[in-house]
C-alpha cells in the first residue's frame, strides 16, 4: 500500500528542521547504502556524528507518532533514526529494495515500512520524483513540503535524476506489529470502517462485530 500523509510535519517544525539542515555538514550518501544500494546512489546526507541529527530525527519521529493515519496504517513497533538526504543537479538514486534488517552496530530492527517526508516544496527542483513500483505500475511521487508517504519496504523504488534545484527528504523506516503488507492493508482499510462507526453509531451492533473483527485481527497476525 502506497499512502500519502499530508502535514505529517506543522509548518513550524518544518522550517525549523529546514533552518537547521541548511547550516549543517553533508557527506556521501554512499556511506549509509547496502551493497547493492551502493552502485545506484547518488546523493548526500547528513552525517551520523552530527550534534544536531538526534534533535532533528525526534522532530521527525514524534510527528510520525502523532499521525493518526501513520500509526492506522504502519502499526509501528519501532521507529529508526531517519537519515536526512539532499539531492542537488545530476543526483539520484537508482531502482533498489531496502535492507530486510537494518540498526548496526546498535540493536537491529526489521524494516516493513519505509516513510519519505518531504522537505522541499515540489516547485523548489526539477525531477527528483520518488517512483515506487506497484503491482498497477510505476507510481512517482512528488509531496508538498511537510507530507510524508509510506509504502512496504520490500517494493522496489527509485528517486529520479534532480535535474535543476535542490531536494530534501527525511527517510526511514518503522518495523511494524504486522510484518505482511497485505495484512496491515487489511487492517488499516477495516480500521477506516471501524472508525466511522465509532464516530457515528457506537452502540450499533454493526460497530461492535467490526470492532471485534479489528482487534482479533490485531492479535492474531501481530507481533510484539
Amino acid at each position: 500500500m502506497l499512502l500519502h500523509i499530508p502535514k505529517v510535519l506543522e509548518s513550524e517544525e518544518l522550517q525549523a528542521v529546514v533552518n537547521v539542515l541548511n547550516q549543517s555538514q553533508f557527506v556521501d550518501g554512499k556511506l549509509t547504502a547496502g551493497q547493492a544500494a551502493e552502485r545506484v546512489k547518488s546523493n548526500l546526507e547528513l552525517g551520523r556524528d552530527q550534534p544536531q541529527r538526534d534533535p532533528l530525527a525526534k522532530i521527525i519521529i514524534g510527528a510520525l507518532h502523532r499521525s493518526e493515519i501513520f500509526n492506522q496504517a504502519a502499526l509501528p513497533y519501532k521507529i529508526a533514526t531517519p537519515l536526512f538526504a539532499r539531492y542537488t543537479a545530476g543526483m539520484s538514486y537508482g531502482s533498489h529494495v531496502d535492507d530486510p534488517i537494518m540498526g548496526a552496530p546498535g540493536p537491529l530492527y526489521r524494516t516493513d515500512v519505509s516513510f519519505t517526508v518531504f522537505l522541499t516544496e515540489p516547485d523548489a527542483y526539477e525531477g527528483g520524483e520518488l517512483t515506487v513500483r506497484t503491482n498497477w505500475g510505476e507510481q512517482q511521487v512528488k509531496f508538498a513540503a511537510g507530507d510524508a508517504v509510506i509504502y512496504p519496504s520490500g517494493t522496489l523504488h527509485r528517486v529520479a535524476e534532480v535535474t535543476g534545484g535542490e531536494r530534501m527528504v527525511a527517510v526511514g523506516w518503522a518495523q511494524s506489529v504486522v510484518r505482511d503488507p497485505a495484512q496491515r492493508e487489511i487492517l488499516y482499510e477495516l480500521g477506516q470502517a471501524r472508525n466511522s462507526l465509532l464516530k457515528s453509531s457506537p452502540q450499533s451492533e454493526e460497530c461492535d462485530w467490526v470492532d471485534h473483527s479489528y482487534i482479533n485481527l490485531v492479535r492474531m497476525w501481530g507481533e510484539v
